[in-house]
C-alpha cells in the first residue's frame, strides 16, 4: 500500500508558474485577486523607491535607476503571477467565496454599536481614573507614599 499522491494543476510550484503567462480561473475571485495584486504592486513600488532614494546621489547614475527599475519590472510581474498561482488563487477565490456568506451590519448598526464602544470605553476611563485617586489617597494617608 502506497501512499500515492496525485499531482494537479493547483501543485504546481511557484518558480515554474512565474515563468509561464496563463490566467488561471479567469472569472474567479476577481476582486479579491484584484486587490491582493495592486497590494504587492504597492508594496514593490513603495520599496523601490525607497531603494531608489537610498541609491540617489551615487557615482553611477544608472546603477541608482536601473537596480529600482528592473526590481519595480520583476515584482510587478511576481505580483501578477502569485495571484495566477493555483494554490493561492484558489486560496482567494475560497476568501472571495465566503467573505461573500458574511452578513454586513447596516449604518445604523454600526453606528448604535460604535456608541455603546465610545460610552463604555470613556465610562471605564473615569472609573478607572477615580480608583487611582482612592487608592493614591489612601496610600498618602497610610503613609505609604508622600
Amino acid at each position: 500500500m502506497s501512499r500515492e499522491v496525485a499531482t494537479s494543476q493547483t501543485d504546481s510550484p511557484l518558480l515554474s508558474e512565474l515563468l509561464s503567462a496563463g490566467v488561471y480561473k479567469r472569472t474567479q475571485g476577481l476582486l479579491v485577486r484584484r486587490i491582493t495584486c495592486a497590494v504587492v504592486w504597492a508594496v514593490v513600488a513603495v520599496g523601490c523607491w525607497r531603494l531608489y532614494e537610498t541609491l540617489k546621489g551615487s557615482e553611477d547614475g544608472v546603477l541608482e535607476t536601473a537596480v529600482p527599475g528592473g526590481l519595480f519590472i520583476a515584482g510587478l510581474w511576481f505580483g501578477f503571477r502569485l495571484v495566477n498561482w493555483p494554490r493561492f488563487a484558489d486560496f482567494l477565490i475560497a476568501v472571495e467565496a465566503e467573505m461573500n456568506k458574511v452578513t454586513w451590519p447596516s449604518a445604523t448598526e454600526i453606528k448604535r454599536s460604535s456608541v455603546v464602544v465610545i460610552f463604555t470605553i470613556f465610562f471605564l476611563a473615569i472609573v478607572l481614573f477615580l480608583f487611582d485617586i482612592v487608592w493614591q489617597q489612601l496610600f498618602v494617608w497610610l503613609n505609604v507614599t508622600s
